[in-house]
């Protein structure tokens, strides 16, 4: 793909990947954290994640899991939140790729977003 924007980054192509990857699940992260869920509509929201995330541009693969666990309340959803979503995806830019996951980390007790490769 050509990058129009290249003359304004000042990196390694690899460095580019990584930018590109974080920008990606900082974005799921915080549009849609907030959002109503219940079992009858968690397979539709990842979808719905993967399919616009997926488009963006150097995204080569995009996953996207929900885990409600015990959250419910008595009006029958909950709000999506960053501990509840498992995000996978894989970035290429100019044959550099990099995997990254953005998940909940029990011991951190903060839904992180790392390099996995």
């Amino acid at each position: 793909m050509l990058d129009p924007a290249r003359k304004y980054f000042h990196c390694t192509d690899r460095e580019r990947a990584i930018f590109e990857a974080g920008i990606k699940l900082g974005g799921i992260f915080h549009q849609y954290t907030g959002v109503p869920v219940n079992e009858s509509n968690i397979d539709e929201i990842s979808r719905a994640i993967e399919k616009s995330v997926s488009v963006q541009p150097f995204v080569k693969h995009v996953s996207v899991e929900i885990n409600m666990g015990s959250q419910s309340t008595s009006f029958q959803y909950t709000s999506l939140s960053g501990e509840m979503m498992d995000v996978r995806l894989t970035v290429e830019y100019n044959g550099q790729a990099v995997r990254a996951r953005m998940h909940y980390v029990q011991d951190l007790n903060y839904p992180l977003m790392y390099l996995e490769e």
